[in-house]
């Protein structure tokens, strides 16, 4: 992509609106544009991010034995009349009435339209379980919306949402999608901590929030040291391994924020007890039959008697992680990205447009990358050098290639690495063996 044809609004001031990390440089980088109280329209830098956030988001799920569909994002209410939610939810549901004079709602979470469509098509336990998914928007009308992406009133989450004959079948679920949260976040470079939770307004009694680390966390985290430096190889096991010795060993550990946090264990864990800030990325909740014994989501067991399923649902938070990763990764210069989210993987810089040795070589250099399976961006615009490298480091591609009259003389380009700040000289040729490797 060029960057004199790419759409990115960067801006050199921050809005007087942001008051975290990310939200400055989400702003700076021109990856969303706020389009009224937490609400925000994505620019093209801003969804490269968060599309590839959601494909790994994805992959774990696939990985785990989880089938994708999409649900609506408006529901009738009737659904949540049925539950017994629908009262009891509180202000932050959007309440609509159409035109027929139908309530509806735009939906916070997904667990009564599944379960409907769940009891509808599923009779006998010879079907089960059954593990389905989907990443859609969703809304909540918070009564402070801030920090942009992090605390907005629309949302993308992907909400998972597990069916089991009995609760062993449904422990089994709920520990594969624990070390499946594990993976997903290890993959975007960052470092989770299962915490045990609330089960808040979804129900349920077994629930652990997944919190990253981050400097200019939200919250204050603490945990045993073996939660920074686990080893998540050990874990690749297939879809119906075993995982309960591996989930409850990792939880025996202790893990805890805010109000949860013990003084008596803290003191005793000695130099094994970490203390930093954290944000909440994920959440997932066993919750029983709360919604199948309100919503009739019965089969046939074995022995020909009615059972009324088990339940359980997984959420993280796509466009939140967005701002989650920034906090984790940035400086005073702008967003450093992981290698796995980066919109691009390295920004090609043309300091001399105009000059036809500068053209010739950058666009050499240029379709060369792009053949070698690097997505590059190339920065083709007339103007300063200065304000180049300030937009790259802004916008935080894990490469910088600079092409120069002075170091086309001597045969070479300057590649720079965005999380280091270490610089390279090498030829145009091993500058693409590199960055494709």
């Amino acid at each position: 992509m060029r960057l004199s044809q790419y759409f990115l609004p960067t801006l050199k001031e921050t809005p007087s609106e942001a008051r975290i990390a990310s939200h400055r440089l989400m702003l700076r980088a021109g990856m969303i544009r706020q389009s009224s109280a937490g609400i925000y329209s994505w620019l093209p830098l801003g969804f490269r991010v968060m599309k590839k956030i959601e494909q790994i988001v994805r992959e774990e799920q696939d990985a785990i034995g989880a089938h994708e569909m999409l649900m609506p994002t408006i529901q009738p209410a009737d659904l949540w009349h049925e539950s017994g939610r629908y009262d009891s939810y509180g202000p932050e549901m959007l309440r609509i009435t159409d035109r027929h004079d139908r309530d509806m709602l735009y939906g916070p979470t997904n667990e009564e339209q599944i379960t409907e469509i769940f009891r509808d098509a599923v009779k006998s336990y010879r079907d089960l379980p059954r593990h389905l998914y989907h990443i859609q928007w969703k809304f909540r009308d918070e009564v402070r919306p801030r920090f942009g992406v992090m605390r907005g009133r629309e949302f993308l989450m992907k909400d998972a949402y597990s069916f089991d004959l009995d609760f062993e079948g449904a422990k089994t679920t709920y520990n594969k999608q624990f070390v499946a949260y594990l993976k997903t976040f290890k993959r975007m470079g960052l470092t989770a901590i299962p915490m045990q939770a609330e089960s808040g307004p979804i129900g349920g009694d077994m629930s652990h929030e997944f919190v990253v680390l981050a400097a200019t966390g939200e919250s204050e985290v603490a945990c045993h040291k073996d939660f920074i430096d686990m080893d998540l190889n050990k874990w690749d096991l297939d879809p119906d391994g075993d995982l309960t010795t591996v989930v409850s060993g990792l939880t025996e550990n202790y893990a805890a924020t805010d109000e949860r946090r013990d003084p008596e264990i803290e003191k005793a864990l000695g130099d094994d007890l970490v203390v930093a800030r954290g944000i909440e990325v994920g959440h997932i909740f066993y919750f029983g039959n709360k919604y199948s014994a309100a919503m009739g989501a019965i089969v046939t067991g074995p022995d020909g008697e009615d059972v009324t399923v088990e339940m359980g649902s997984y959420g993280i938070g796509v466009s939140r992680l967005v701002g989650g990763i920034i906090e984790a990764s940035h400086d005073d210069n702008g967003i450093i990205w992981p290698q796995s989210v980066a919109p691009f993987q390295a920004g090609l810089i043309n300091l001399k447009p105009g000059d036809s040795a500068c053209d010739g070589a950058a666009d050499d250099l240029y379709q060369k990358l792009i053949d070698a399976g690097v997505d590059v961006l190339m920065d083709d615009r007339e103007g300063r050098a200065g304000v180049k490298f300030a937009d790259m480091d802004l916008i935080g591609l894990p490469w910088q290639v600079v092409v120069g009259p002075k170091g086309l003389k001597d045969g070479i380009v300057e590649v720079k690495n965005r999380a280091t700040g270490e610089r390279q000289e090498v030829t145009p040729e091993d500058a693409v063996k590199n960055l494709a490797a």
